[in-house]
């Protein structure tokens, strides 16, 4: 057995340095455009949390397209990436540009409806169930706009979230637990006003913290991921759901459940895999093939009341929506990409090869004695340095690993695949073949080896 403390960090040290020397030596040409870039863009980045890729510079890329990308300085990338789920359909899926090429040519945004809306409504309406829909440019926003209709509805002020959450820039989500109380998430850049005035905090799989959070009757809705992403996947546990649902209604909170990350769970996403039953569900990422574009379903009794609570004469002027949410261009992407793309015969493929990598990692660290393990949703696989899976926010925040982390990215990034930054995530596209899954799991042993060895 080789436990995860046991792996010699100052042999850790010198393997992230030749891995930085060689990081350059690849990538002069992006290494030119970021310092030129320090010039135009803050940090030298377009957007700032790029500062935070492998490596002491990000690569600037020149053409992606299916599961693969090429960088300005001619290397290709097996994309494992995906835009964080952004490119989930592989890059420019073929499959999808003649419906949204074809948009080009008719008008990008005109804020009056078309027949794609209707389509994407009721195909959305199939796969998850709920029956109104209404639609925005990022998921983030999605959840804005449940989460003002949420309180409008119940005339409640208060929202819950889970520590660990991952809610894209909503405010209210960046409350968490700090030493074990609420606070402001650290990092959480100019708030207009601390979160925990807004919002109650608590773990994951935690029913009992649950239930007393809801007790005061103050509670608006429950925003919650079907399982924790964003600090490698914490699945719920048996049982969890229902049980969050019955207290929900019990306490007359609604749910929301936001699938940005999940819906590599199956085509209508964790909630139509594991039959969840919300109040209000936001999806968005790759809704549209990396177009941006998102939206926001409602129940039947839920969207009569949202309805009722906009003020017909203030219905551009509530907070809800936007001059470019619904754009005709936004919903011909989505149609494209839930009517060519992200098919069942898609998931079929991607669930399979998710399923492969992840047993193929977990080979790996067997035949290597890691105390490491690997989780999965779907198509989404992650492996963590920490023996058991974690059950909620706290326990996966303690487990990430400060030098093993950056090392496994940027190893695999010398050597042409890209893993989400941050976290260990691996995601499948329905271009995505068995071939590249298998050649991550090469360079997946060959760290494993120099790290050991």
């Amino acid at each position: 057995m080789t436990p995860t403390a046991a792996i010699d960090r100052s042999k850790v040290k010198a393997l992230m340095e030749r891995e930085h020397r060689l990081f350059a030596q690849r990538n002069p040409r992006s290494f030119e455009l970021y310092q030129r870039a320090k010039h135009s863009l803050l940090a030298g980045v377009p957007m700032h949390w790029m500062t935070r890729w492998p490596g002491g510079f990000p690569v600037f890329v020149s053409e992606a397209r299916g599961a693969t990308f090429c960088d300005v300085d001619g290397n290709e990338y097996l994309d494992l990436c995906l835009g964080d789920t952004g490119a989930m359909t592989g890059h420019s899926p073929e499959a999808a540009l003649p419906g949204i090429v074809a948009q080009l040519h008719r008008g990008i945004t005109t804020m009056l409806p078309g027949e794609n809306a209707l389509w994407v409504a009721e195909e959305l309406q199939r796969r998850f169930g709920l029956r109104y829909w209404q639609f925005a440019l990022s998921a983030t926003d999605a959840n804005r706009f449940s989460l003002r209709l949420a309180r409008a509805v119940t005339r409640r002020p208060r929202v819950l979230v889970f520590h660990g959450c991952y809610h894209g820039t909503v405010d209210e989500a960046y409350a968490w637990l700090v030493d074990g109380k609420p606070a402001s998430r650290p990092g959480n850049i100019g708030p207009q006003v601390d979160p925990t005035l807004t919002t109650r905090v608590v773990e994951w799989n935690d029913l009992e913290a649950l239930e007393e959070a809801l007790k005061p009757g103050d509670v608006a809705a429950v925003l919650a991921e079907p399982a924790l992403t964003n600090v490698g996947i914490v699945l719920p546990e048996p049982g969890y759901h229902q049980a969050l649902r019955d207290l929900t209604r019990k306490y007359g909170a609604l749910l929301i459940i936001d699938e940005t990350h999940t819906l590599s769970a199956g085509p209508g996403g964790y909630t139509r895999a594991e039959g969840l039953q919300p109040d209000i569900l936001t999806v968005g990422k790759p809704l549209g093939s990396g177009v941006p574009s998102a939206a926001y379903g409602f129940s039947e009794e839920l969207g009569t009341r949202a309805h009722a609570a906009i003020v017909p004469t203030a219905a551009d002027t509530g907070g809800i929506g936007g001059t470019l949410a619904a754009n005709a261009l936004s919903l011909a992407a989505m149609r494209a990409t839930l009517e060519h793309v992200l098919t069942e015969e898609a998931y079929a493929h991607m669930i399979s090869l998710g399923e492969k990598l992840e047993a193929d990692v977990r080979g790996v660290m067997e035949k290597y004695g890691l105390p490491w393990h690997v989780t999965r949703i779907g198509c989404r696989v992650e492996y963590l340095f920490r023996p058991n899976p974690a059950r909620n926010g706290s326990e996966a925040l303690a487990g990430q690993d400060p030098d093993l982390d950056p090392f496994m990215h940027l190893y695999m990034m010398n050597r042409g695949i890209l893993l989400t930054p941050f976290h260990n995530m691996a995601l499948i596209s329905p271009e995505t073949t068995q071939a590249q899954v298998d050649r991550h799991t090469k360079v997946f042993e060959a760290a494993v080896k120099e790290l050991i060895s």
